[in-house]
């Protein structure tokens, strides 16, 4: 496992994100997304795959068993701490075909045609130019090969609600899903990249929640985004917006509890 690149102020505060999830392979939803994703690709063995924010291996240790010894996998992603419990997976199955590299995976400097596919499974939202990554990835692909991502709606993971809450209190916060956040999103990006045979399955991962547990959400602070105006606020501010939070988390319960939306968007498209 290897490092070169150091992170910028966002990128860090992304890693920091990441890294502190030290129970991320136990999530329940997780390893359902990880899953469903899993199912919708079209490896074959022999495949080089790039599998671009890697994490713990949950998508590169399965792929690599698919393309076999013939073909390699390279993990790449920013979060330390997610690497190393990949690297102990990988070494306890003594697996010889995956490579991890701890990079800022919009800085790779991978040559043209090197892969059969790159897949990214739920990290692009975070992405500062998610446009110059999809083109970053079409020319790092061979002519016929494969990119997979997934994405959530706008209205996925109470993002309205986080949103309403901040805005109550006269703070603007952008919404980290706009960019790929619906399918027609998502296929104008790719296509403007220059892929094609785009292929969008929407899936549904939500449920209701009780609503002490949807107010633990959002807690006035947790947010991503390069532009956060979260992150220099007041402890008292942060304690209005999370109040604001649960007052609206409150009226929005049913007899069924609070729906917790997750429409999730699992994308295919060819080079």
């Amino acid at each position: 496992m290897s490092n070169y690149t150091k992170l910028n102020k966002y990128k860090q505060q992304v890693a920091d994100y990441f890294n502190a999830r030290s129970n991320y392979d136990g999530s329940d939803f997780v390893n359902r997304r990880a899953n469903h994703f899993l199912e919708l690709l079209p490896l074959e063995k022999g495949y080089k795959v790039l599998d671009i924010a890697t994490g713990t291996g949950l998508i590169a240790i399965p792929a690599a068993e698919i393309v076999g010894i013939q073909g390699k996998v390279v993990g790449v992603d920013i979060a330390a701490v997610l690497l190393k419990q990949a690297q102990k997976k990988i070494d306890a199955l003594n697996s010889r075909n995956i490579e991890l590299i701890e990079v800022d995976a919009e800085y790779l400097n991978f040559k043209e045609n090197s892969f059969d596919a790159v897949l990214c499974c739920s990290a692009l939202m975070v992405f500062k130019n998610i446009p110059a990554a999809f083109k970053d990835w079409y020319s790092f692909l061979k002519p016929g090969g494969i990119v997979a991502f997934n994405a959530y709606a706008e209205t996925s993971l109470m993002t309205p609600a986080i949103i309403q809450s901040c805005s109550n209190c006269g703070i603007s916060l952008p919404n980290i899903h706009e960019p790929l956040g619906t399918v027609q999103k998502c296929e104008n990006l790719l296509t403007e990249a220059g892929f094609d045979n785009i292929e969008v399955t929407t899936e549904q991962f939500g449920k209701y929640m009780l609503v002490d547990d949807a107010k633990k959400i959002f807690d006035g602070s947790t947010w991503i985004h390069p532009e956060n105006p979260l992150l220099q606020l007041p402890i008292e501010k942060k304690e209005q917006l999370k109040a604001e939070f649960a007052r609206i988390i409150e009226g929005l319960a049913t007899d069924k509890g609070v729906w917790h939306d997750i429409t999730s968007f699992f994308v295919l498209a060819r080079k």
